[in-house]
């Protein structure tokens, strides 16, 4: 078995916005004259859709709201989204991207992109930060209908990468994701894949009991040694789920 693919998170592995979207939820919430988000939904809001969040969040207070206006709800943020990050000088994007995302090209590796985020969300800032032309495949949460920790985004990606490279005859198994949140990493290891998890959001000894490599920056991370892990035939992923 070897490494094919490298598939990355979006918010919290690519660029550091989890502050403005708990931000910008909260907004809506108090627009929709609901209450703000308690400590324990931020927490559980992390890694997953901005679909699910708005589903569970309106769930907890009462609400019950048609699919088109949950798509409006979606819309709203997005905008707002884009309204914040074009306020912001310099993107707040993770110090050793640039640097891994050129080890896994000179790798000959394909790269993706899986997060829940809104696709013109992450449109915005790959272009804006000239990383679109990097990703051969992007995963949003307006792709698929369910959320992170459900592998089904990542398995998604893994069928769009085999219709983009016949020649690949892709597994998941030959994909390494990267990933910040407990719900992001149980969705990778679901559909059976390996990760590196990044402690940019929780701190590192949370992830390392659950991830096949642990890694406090993006600039630790050393591609050449997990490739040859990927390349023992006996290879036993020995970590369990968060």
């Amino acid at each position: 078995m070897s490494l094919k693919a490298v598939l990355f998170d979006f918010n919290g592995v690519i660029i550091n916005d989890e502050q403005i979207h708990l931000q910008l939820i909260d907004e809506i919430l108090i627009q929709e004259n609901l209450q703000p988000q308690r400590v324990n939904e931020r927490q559980a809001s992390l890694g997953r859709s901005d679909r699910a969040c708005f589903q569970q969040l309106l769930h907890n207070r009462g609400r019950v709201v048609s699919e088109e206006y949950l798509i409006q709800l979606l819309n709203r943020k997005a905008q707002g989204y884009g309204l914040e990050i074009e306020k912001i000088e310099k993107l707040p994007l993770y110090s050793g991207l640039d640097d891994l995302i050129f080890q896994v090209r000179s790798r000959n590796l394909k790269l993706g992109l899986v997060s829940g985020a809104i696709y013109k969300e992450i449109e915005l800032v790959l272009n804006r930060a000239q990383l679109a032309e990097h990703f051969s495949v992007i995963v949003a949460g307006d792709d698929i209908a369910t959320s992170k920790p459900e592998p089904d985004g990542y398995l998604l990606a893994v069928e769009r990468l085999n219709q983009k490279y016949p020649e690949l005859n892709l597994q998941p198994q030959e994909c390494l994701a990267i990933e910040d949140t407990p719900a992001g990493i149980q969705a990778a290891k679901r559909a059976q894949m390996q990760v590196v998890g990044v402690a940019n959001t929780y701190p590192f000894h949370m992830l390392q009991r659950c991830c096949n490599w642990t890694v406090d920056y993006l600039t630790d991370l050393e591609l050449e040694r997990v490739q040859e892990v990927y390349s023992q035939k006996e290879l036993q992923v020995t970590a369990g789920e968060c």
